[in-house]
């Protein structure tokens, strides 16, 4: 006899006569562990890898079967530590029943029912010893006690009295992660001590298939926390732009990659859209898309052109993790002059709609991947037409197993160029046709509209290099800003205004334009063709200049330089009241 086995017999003045079996030969257990080893663990999913176990227990080996785990497996994934009252809390995931009557059983054991058993009952003594414990035959008081965690005493009773009643404990890696329930009814041959080495055979399989299933979910949950985490969680919607976006995950573990997009201001009201893809999976490849994400936010707060910024991208990439690779595009958008920079990685080339809703590609160099070779990458611009729409995504929208990425690319087009207008829909259109099924690679998409910009947002005034016209710029101010209702800021403006045309017209050369911008905030823009940079410095106190950067600085929110073809742009932004 199985010294590790707990057999418990009724009561004697309620014994029911049991033979042990003698029609099951050691070759037919043998026979039924190798069909149920094949069947148990086909897919890395803990209630499927259950169902498994009971479908092949029943009705060969037992006439109901169910499995138990704790329940904090099920929401989190790990295994909590035992209660000091001896308390189980279990979920009840897979049930099969083979008798006349299984709806009965399946309304007093609901799948997916939590529940409390108390220390004395079957269930915890088996979870808390990790012995079988079994009641060859049981009485109406041993029915009734199995039943008395679930507060249907009398149901359990009546269904279980006179059966057959095996608990196996669930345990992997030397922890108990629940129990499998095994009964036969009255009138079946009863279980006997050979049963039981079947049963925890059936159990030690099914607990490591189980265990697998919750390690991979807690993988994935932690990839796609952190996936979910590193993205956006609101994008901005830039002057004269119309964004829209998704991040949809892969259908498995090894999907869960490095997909990253972001819409990242510039000064003046610019853009930089950015989609890339790790070429990776897992919590690794999500934790270099974050790493990738924020070198590129904080290579654009320089200012520099796509080109440049991909290629110290690629050079950052390799200094974090020379093995991980990258592909990125990036783009600048001026919504002043439509103007739309761009420059890629080895990426997917970006999608133009325009607005008869025909479709181009943008044709640029791919350029190597980032995190291989230091060679330049190139730009190039083009002036986007008001309405159309620019698609930036990652290869797992348009590429799978049954088709090539070129057709992958096509059938992009093609739904781009339906009659949907709104972006978001437009973006709900296209994943769901692109990806109807299960894939293994997560996918990025950012759409983006543009548009021209009203009277109300953008207003420009070019002045003659004559000190005289700076009362000109400062009437200007004041005259816009009342047009768009900003009159609270006509004061502090035309002081910042003031101080940067003077300073265009000493230290700099024409041509001199000044410009404002309505957006999230109001800026303020002065150029001219000088290349040299404004600096602020600490005026004496007998000195009546060197205080004019100063003053811009109390007033407004931030300031700074870019440099232009001919010259430069001193802007300055101030929040709207």
């Amino acid at each position: 006899m199985n010294r590790n086995c707990v057999i418990k017999d009724p009561a004697p003045g309620n014994r029911v006569e049991w033979r042990r079996s003698s029609a099951q030969s050691a070759h037919e257990r043998l026979a039924f562990l190798n069909e149920a080893s094949r069947r148990i663990g086909s897919t890395l999913d803990l209630a499927e890898t259950s169902r498994e176990l009971v479908d092949v227990t029943v009705p060969r080996f037992a006439d109901v079967a169910a499995v138990m785990v704790q329940d904090r497996l099920m929401i989190d994934g790990e295994l909590p530590s035992r209660p000091v009252d001896g308390t189980t809390l279990v979920r009840r995931v897979a049930l099969a029943v083979s008798s006349d009557d299984p709806d009965a059983w399946v309304s007093v054991f609901p799948v997916g029912e939590v529940t409390v058993y108390p220390a004395m009952l079957p269930h915890a003594q088996c979870m808390a010893t990790g012995k079988p414990l079994m009641y060859p035959v049981l009485d109406k008081e041993s029915a009734r006690l199995i039943g008395s965690g679930i507060d249907r005493e009398d149901a359990v009773a009546d269904l279980l009295t006179d059966s057959s009643f095996l608990a196996v404990p669930l345990q992997a890696r030397g922890r108990v992660l629940g129990c499998v329930v095994f009964s036969r009814r009255p009138g079946s041959q009863p279980f006997e001590v050979q049963d039981v080495a079947v049963a925890e055979e059936m159990a030690a399989r099914t607990a490591v298939c189980v265990d697998n299933a919750r390690l991979y979910t807690r993988e994935r949950r932690t990839a796609l926390t952190l996936q979910s985490s590193l993205l956006p969680v609101d994008l901005p919607q830039p002057l004269g732009m119309e964004i829209a976006s998704r991040y949809l995950p892969a259908s498995d573990l090894m999907g869960v990659g490095g997909d990253w997009y972001d819409v990242i201001p510039l000064p003046g009201c610019r853009s930089a859209l950015v989609v890339g893809d790790v070429m990776g999976h897992g919590t690794r490849a999500a934790a270099t898309m974050g790493q990738l994400r924020t070198a590129a936010r904080t290579l654009a707060s320089l200012d520099l052109p796509p080109d440049e910024v991909l290629f110290r991208l690629n050079l950052m990439s390799q200094d974090l993790d020379p093995t991980q690779i990258a592909t990125c595009v990036y783009a600048v958008y001026d919504p002043v002059t439509r103007n739309c920079a761009f420059a890629r990685a080895g990426h997917v080339p970006p999608v133009l709609i325009h607005p008869d809703r025909s479709t181009e590609i943008i044709e640029l160099p791919s350029g190597l991947p980032l995190g291989i070779g230091s060679d330049p990458l190139e730009m190039r611009e083009l002036i986007l037409p008001a309405g159309s729409v620019l698609a930036l995504y990652t290869d797992g929208l348009v590429e799978s197993r049954e088709r090539d990425i070129d057709a992958g690319i096509m059938a992009l087009r093609r739904l781009l160029a339906g009659p949907v207008e709104d972006l978001e829909d437009m973006c709900d259109v296209t994943i769901s046709s692109q990806r109807p099924g299960h894939e293994r690679d997560d996918i990025a998409l950012l759409l983006a509209r543009v548009r021209d910009l009203d009277p109300d947002e953008v207003a420009s005034c070019p002045l003659p290099a004559d000190p005289r016209f700076v009362a000109h710029a400062r009437r200007f101010v004041r005259a816009t800003l009342a047009s768009w209702r900003l009159g609270a800021l006509s004061d502090s403006t035309e002081l910042i205004v003031s101080e940067l045309v003077t300073n265009a017209l000493k230290h700099g050369w024409p041509p001199i334009e000044l410009r404002l911008l309505r957006g999230r905030t109001l800026v303020c823009e002065v150029a001219d063709g000088s290349p040299v940079n404004p600096a602020p410095r600490s005026a004496a106190s007998d000195e009546d200049t060197g205080r004019g950067l100063q003053l811009v600085k109390r007033f407004a929110y931030r300031w700074g330089t870019r440099p232009t073809t001919f010259g430069k742009i001193v802007w300055v932004e101030q929040h709207l009241h």
